[in-house]
């Protein structure tokens, strides 16, 4: 029997393919990088404790004590990370979060602990709400109704950022999304001669499934949810919307929270303004694929780089993540 002709096959004239042929070639052409100086370690401290603290649903996370504190970011300044954003966990709280502004309070002690030991090696960044604080656990100073008071709030975040940028502080984030909170604490860093300390807006901040596991992180006591004043997960127009607003009100550095689910906010916001865009990557989402690589379900270190990159592939300048000294770690081996 006589085998069919078959008739020549022309192949492609364009080959993507050719710019994928040898690790160096892929290096060469990479629109996106991830470098340790774009990595911010988020790090808690938590008051009286005697030995770090495991946090059990972030695994190897733990709240520090003043010690060991030193030692993780005298290792972040060593990987060359661009910062580490401290959170302080007070022994006690009360309504109005009286130790958020004590200049002995935890967080406060801990920015110059911290400023003490890394010097100009890395930015100390520091968490500007009162969550941690209240034993309610609102970002700010509740009314009669018991609904978050905005204006009464402010006043103390400006109080809040005096006592941080008298400790030493190099950024402060508030977080808490009170309306005006950057013109606020900008007016009193400035008035206090700390003009060279900026802010990092939590500018656009939703109201996310995805921050439960920090509610453990940082002994959360709230009861009920944060939607009066953290945005609707639905709305991307109001995240660039506020985020323009901080701008005009003097942040430095704006950022969305959380990344992974609102990577296209992300995008919007890094198109909108002209200064440097950082995001999020929260604890759920930590948590998520820490369980998923437990489970020998993915590649865990690939899949955290993979994670981290397509963050900054969306606009983010600067990331905020968990596995930032891990993942300066996995980098400087490739």
């Amino acid at each position: 029997m006589t085998e069919p002709v078959v008739p020549p096959v022309s192949g492609p004239i364009v080959r993507p393919r050719r710019l994928r042929t040898t690790p160096a070639l892929r290096r060469m052409v990479a629109e996106t990088s991830l470098e340790a100086r774009q990595l911010v370690l988020p790090v808690f401290v938590r008051e009286g404790l005697d030995a770090p603290r495991p946090i059990g649903s972030m695994p190897g996370v733990v709240q520090h004590t003043r010690g060991s504190l030193l030692k993780a970011v005298t290792e972040a300044a060593e990987l060359g990370l661009g910062g580490v954003m401290l959170f302080g966990i007070p022994s006690a709280k009360d309504a109005v979060g009286s130790g958020a502004i004590d200049p002995a309070g935890i967080l406060n002690v801990a920015i110059a602990d911290v400023v003490a030991e890394v010097g100009d090696a890395l930015t100390v960044m520091s968490d500007l709400c009162l969550d941690e604080f209240t034993d309610h656990g609102h970002c700010g100073v509740l009314a009669a109704d018991g609904s978050v008071d905005n204006d009464r709030t402010l006043a103390v975040y400006a109080e809040m950022a005096r006592a941080h940028a008298a400790a030493g502080v190099d950024m402060v984030g508030p977080s808490g999304m009170m309306d005006g909170q950057v013109r606020v604490i900008r007016e009193a860093l400035d008035a206090a001669q700390h003009t060279d300390v900026s802010i990092l807006a939590y500018s656009a901040k939703y109201a996310s499934a995805f921050f439960g596991p920090f509610r453990e992180a940082v002994d959360s006591s709230l009861v009920g949810d944060r939607r009066t004043y953290q945005q609707d997960p639905g709305n991307a127009v109001e995240g660039v919307r506020e985020t323009l607003l901080d701008v005009a009100e003097g942040a430095d550095i704006v950022m969305v929270k959380p990344a992974l689910a609102y990577l296209d906010v992300i995008r919007r916001v890094r198109d909108a303004v002209d200064v440097p865009v950082a995001a999020y990557n929260v604890s759920g989402e930590y948590a998520m694929l820490e369980a998923a690589a437990a489970n020998g379900w993915i590649d865990r270190e690939s899949a955290i780089l993979e994670t981290l990159t397509s963050i900054r592939r969306a606009g983010a300048d600067i990331v905020l993540t968990y596995w930032a000294a891990e993942a300066a770690r996995l980098l400087a081996r490739r």
